[in-house]
């Protein structure tokens, strides 16, 4: 990633040749890729680490997470690549509830919640809704699709990432904004007392949510010291859960039947 001289561009480069710019006022994305390379290919990461890097630079606090909805409040997922982000919403998608997110969640604080957003969201922390589509890896799709389903296309050429369309075979999703209800850090899969949940509270929350930024790589002081910030009041408005899979894939399902009795227990909350 490079700055212009007069800092009216951003350039990022990818190894496989993908270049993007971004404009000093971080509103219009330019791209070029080589002609091995598909429109696919580009949209994967312009959907992804661009987007997410120019919410962060233009001040929007990302997680690296999914968010379902679950009524008029959303939970949302937080882990490191790898953790189920995806997996988990794709399971309650096939459960029928509206996804809002895969991958990236922009927070917005209570003094920037958007005059259009719904009322029932109070004053409270929103979670923004992003594309209409869930990324998952094979192993994932065998988690969540059943038997005879047809098979999810790739998200490109080369890839064997799939795209879950949501809106689609009874799925649906969340558009605008909507109340964070509880936050669930994914932990390492065990085999012992697992699936479980239990509190998060402290320095290891926090260490957790800011290890799971976005672009959290590229801050400056004024920028990390702006989600220290935002992270804090996040902490002490919405509840905060350490969410722990089982090893055993087939165990999901249960996984999914803990995670709406937690949330229906919490939802005895007022929304802030």
């Amino acid at each position: 990633m490079w700055k212009a001289d007069d800092d009216s561009l951003l350039r990022l480069a990818y190894n496989d040749g993908t270049q993007f710019w971004i404009d000093r006022e971080r509103h219009s994305i330019w791209s070029t890729w080589p002609p091995n390379l598909s429109l696919g290919n580009t949209l994967s990461y312009l959907l992804g680490p661009v987007l997410g890097l120019v919410l962060r630079l233009r001040g929007v606090t990302c997680l690296h997470a999914s968010a379902v909805a679950f009524g008029n409040r959303c939970a949302v997922f937080v882990g490191a690549e790898g953790a189920g982000k995806s997996t988990t919403a794709a399971a309650f998608a096939k459960r029928g509830y509206p996804v809002l997110s895969d991958d990236i969640v922009a927070l917005v604080p209570p003094a920037r919640t958007p005059a259009s957003a719904s009322s029932s969201a109070g004053n409270g922390f929103l979670a923004l809704s992003a594309y209409p589509h869930l990324c998952l890896w094979p192993d994932s799709v065998a988690m969540v699709q059943s038997a005879g389903e047809p098979e999810l296309p790739r998200i490109s050429d080369g890839w064997d990432k799939r795209r879950l369309a949501l809106g689609a075979a009874g799925t649906r999703f969340a558009s605008g904004a909507l109340p964070i209800g509880v936050i669930y850090l994914l932990g390492e899969r065990s085999a012992d007392a697992a699936p479980s949940i239990g509190p998060a509270t402290g320095s290891p929350a926090l260490l957790s949510l800011l290890a799971n930024t976005y672009a959290n790589n590229l801050l400056d002081r004024a920028l990390r010291a702006e989600e220290f910030a935002v992270l804090d009041r996040l902490l002490a408005e919405v509840p905060v859960r350490l969410l722990r899979p089982h090893q055993d894939p087939a165990r999901l399902g249960q996984m999914c039947d803990l995670i709406e009795r937690d949330f229906a227990q919490l939802r005895t909350r007022p929304v802030a």
